[in-house]
């Protein structure tokens, strides 16, 4: 299945137009988890910059799949 990983926050969306093929709901989280833990090496400082955006985990309908917040800790 094909998703998307959209980063919002209250005000703002960056859309991804491009997506990646998955196997199943576990592999795209897998991959948003992998996505946030880039954004968070990009550069120091993220963690502030990225306060109150999430990473939406959605299908190519539009409807989300999963929400992970970027400023949550990851395992």
């Amino acid at each position: 299945m094909r998703c998307y990983f959209n980063l919002v926050n209250g005000h703002e969306k960056i859309l991804d137009d491009v997506g990646i093929e998955v196997s199943d709901l576990e592999t795209a989280t897998a991959e948003a988890l992998r996505a946030i833990g880039e954004l968070r090496q990009e550069e120091d400082g993220a963690a502030e910059e990225w306060a109150g955006w999430r990473l939406e985990v959605v299908c190519p309908e539009g409807n989300v799949l999963c929400s992970l917040p970027l400023n949550a800790t990851l395992h």
